[in-house]
């Protein structure tokens, strides 16, 4: 959306937001892609009802008025996403002097029920990681899947951040790959033995993947499909989809849940929340909390070695005389 109209600014408003996102905040795709299209509605809803086409002659009762025309045909998670689209708009404006006030801090988020996320148990993680078969036809692919399977659920990492693997951020002598998170913050991942060993199996294969006309594959991807060339968020989410298929007997197993799974697995062993939330590549401690879970052997550890009462309890039973 572009206009140079002294009439119109708000499209410029809104173009010069969507650039900061990208180049100065590095916010990830889906995050643009969604900011981007909140505030398209935004411009089409003022343009509709013949309001100021600038941001800074948008009052409150018409922010009020387009969020809820958008309510009625989104859910409570979708409305709140707009409005924090809104409001990090104006923020924006504020701070480079476009407007006045922030009118976005006026603006209120539906309460979106929490939900918990998909948390796979450690027999049926093990499960899933291990369901690519070895057979000789599919060797590669199955190699490939494995070692696939193994980050996601070893190393925590994102869908996207598999995805856009390349060879050159695989460190095998010192057990790590660098992977791009979120706002292009860059992140070290360990590799732990199982996922070690099925990436060093996957790399002796990987040349068999390539184009069966011309021979080529990409030289930088990590990841390929059958003919070479660079496999995709779409693809490894239905992989994952398969296999929980085929390992699972269920279809609502995705790439997040592995993730899920390997934080709740690492807190319920014992691992520290801060070290996690590294691990995943949380900006706050809070997002590490609620992606994953205390299980009741653990919250009860926790409770005997630390609560008061419990400590008593197990003194006086301490010196209860033996019959």
């Amino acid at each position: 959306m572009t206009s140079s109209s002294q009439s119109d600014p708000l499209a410029d408003q809104i173009e010069l937001f969507e650039a900061y996102m990208r180049d100065e905040r590095r916010a990830s795709s889906n995050t643009l892609r969604a900011y981007g299209r909140d505030l398209h509605e935004l411009y089409l809803y003022a343009q509709a009802h013949e309001l100021p086409l600038d941001a800074a002659r948008l009052d409150i009762a018409s922010l009020r008025g387009f969020l809820a025309e958008t309510s009625r045909r989104c859910s409570a998670a979708t409305l709140a996403r707009k409005v924090a689209a809104v409001r990090a708009f104006y923020r924006f404006l504020k701070r480079r002097g476009a407007v006045e006030r922030d009118s976005g801090t006026l603006l209120r988020a539906p309460k979106v029920p929490k939900r918990l996320p998909t948390v796979l148990g450690v027999d049926d993680a093990a499960a899933l990681v291990t369901e690519p078969s070895e057979g000789a036809a599919t060797e590669a692919l199955s190699l490939r899947d494995r070692a696939m399977l193994e980050l996601l659920y070893g190393a925590g990492a994102r869908v996207a951040e598999v995805a856009s693997l390349s060879l050159e951020r695989l460190d095998l002598q010192q057990r790590t790959v660098r992977v791009h998170g979120k706002g292009d913050k860059e992140r070290v991942l360990p590799l732990g033995g199982p996922a070690l060993a099925a990436l060093q199996e996957y790399l002796a294969v990987r040349p068999e993947l390539r184009s069966r006309r011309t021979g080529k594959q990409d030289p930088r991807a990590l990841f390929l499909g059958r003919y070479g060339t660079k496999l995709g968020v779409r693809q490894i989410r239905a992989l994952v989809k398969r296999y929980g298929i085929r390992a699972l007997g269920h279809a609502d197993v995705h790439p997040h849940a592995l993730r899920h799974s390997c934080a709740t697995h690492l807190l319920d062993a014992g691992a520290d929340l801060r070290g996690i939330q590294e691990l995943l590549g949380h900006a706050s401690i809070s997002t590490t909390q609620r992606y994953t879970h205390v299980s009741v052997d653990r919250l009860l550890e926790v409770y005997a070695r630390a609560h008061p009462l419990a400590r008593a309890r197990s003194l006086s039973e301490a010196k209860k005389p033996r019959s």
